[in-house]
């Protein structure tokens, strides 16, 4: 999705379009109504873990983090070797 923009409103509010670019959106440059360049999105290759969170957070497609999650409780010991038969079951093909 493009949006245009005229040389002057560009140069006044550069800060905002670019937060704009960074989710994602490209802007369009005009003189006298008529483009002359576009800002877009850098595209890499390979982001870390990190920063593809900090680039969903800046589209709005996830929301940060605001409380520490709850720590899940131990897991329920299972008795006997219930885990190894159900295991062994799965290897064999339910059988």
């Amino acid at each position: 999705m493009a949006t245009s923009v005229g040389i002057r409103e560009a140069k006044i509010h550069l800060s905002h379009l670019l937060k704009k670019v960074r989710r994602g959106m490209e802007i369009v440059i005009t003189e006298r109504g008529k483009p002359v360049g576009k800002i877009v999105p850098l595209r890499r290759s390979s982001l870390s873990l990190a920063e593809r969170i900090s680039e969903l957070e800046m589209r709005g497609i996830i929301e940060e983090k605001k409380s520490p999650s709850k720590s899940l409780p131990p897991p329920l010991p299972m008795k006997g070797d219930v885990a190894q038969r159900l295991l062994q079951q799965d290897r064999d093909g339910g059988k």
